[in-house]
């Protein structure tokens, strides 16, 4: 009969969820989780019954041998030893310079990162411009066919693209259309561009757009790029500012503070 019970579908019970005006409390707390908060309370409370117990049974009069050798910080807290052992003031100093040669080593590396970016950029007023893009750079070539020999001597190239930057068939250089009258007298009429030279022609405007918004995104990309090397370079020479104070301390070449908090300053002998 059990295992009949057991294969009947009973009813789900669902946890009943936080109320709608008790939403901002988070999920409401169930019984195990209930169990888990009042646990870790009682066991808290006991542990500082167990410590008040002693601190009020404490002998002021108590000594020990440990005492002598541990030491109480101004807040009144032990201080004891970590087992770090003190370095000799040799292995500092060498461990000092070989500090040094990595940040140089460092500090050179984005240094260099540094100038081969500001080779790609043309800066003007704190600004990119123009970004070069050196071996993928685009290479325009346009070729002009003469009919003769001495035309291709005297092929002049300001006169035929003009002397602007602009290519034949943009607007520059180009040399204005005269309309020529026939036998009657009556001015000739343009020829409509056929259909496909208006599609080609919007083809081309767009691939032009479309290389306009990717080489202003790559010119941000590049301008924030050359932000973050400069900050690090700043981040390293002040690393390596500080790392050359703290060698000259060392040294007794130079004042600063000690641990007291008292400056003191490298007495030099007079001339």
């Amino acid at each position: 009969m059990s295992s009949m019970r057991n294969a009947v579908q009973r009813r789900n019970h669902k946890e009943r969820a936080q109320p709608e005006e008790r939403k901002k409390w988070g999920l409401l707390e169930k019984r195990k989780d209930y169990k888990l908060r009042a646990h870790d309370h009682k066991a808290k409370q006991a542990r500082l019954k167990i410590l008040k117990e002693k601190a009020s049974e404490r002998n002021p009069d108590e000594f020990s041998f440990g005492m002598m050798s541990s030491t109480v910080d101004k807040a009144g807290r032990k201080v004891t030893d970590r087992g770090n052992k003190s370095l000799d003031m040799d292995v500092v100093k060498l461990l000092k310079t070989q500090d040094a040669g990595y940040i140089r080593t460092m500090l050179q590396m984005v240094r260099n990162e540094r100038l081969d970016l500001e080779k790609r950029l043309v800066l003007e007023d704190e600004e990119v411009r123009v970004l070069r893009d050196g071996e993928n750079e685009r290479k325009g070539m346009h070729t002009v066919y003469v009919g003769k020999k001495e035309e291709q001597d005297e092929f002049d190239d300001d006169e035929w693209f003009g002397k602007g930057a602009e290519l034949p068939g943009r607007g520059a250089g180009k040399e204005p259309q005269v309309e020529d009258d026939d036998e009657e007298g009556a001015p000739k009429k343009q020829k409509r561009p056929s259909k496909k030279q208006q599609e080609a022609k919007e083809l081309a405007q767009k691939q032009e757009q479309l290389f306009m918004s990717k080489r202003d995104r790559a010119q941000q990309r590049a301008a924030a790029h050359l932000e973050a090397v400069k900050a690090r370079e700043r981040a390293l020479m002040a690393a390596e500012e500080e790392l050359e104070m703290q060698r000259a301390k060392i040294n007794h070449t130079v004042g600063g503070v000690n641990k007291n908090g008292v400056k003191f300053k490298i007495r030099e002998r007079k001339r």
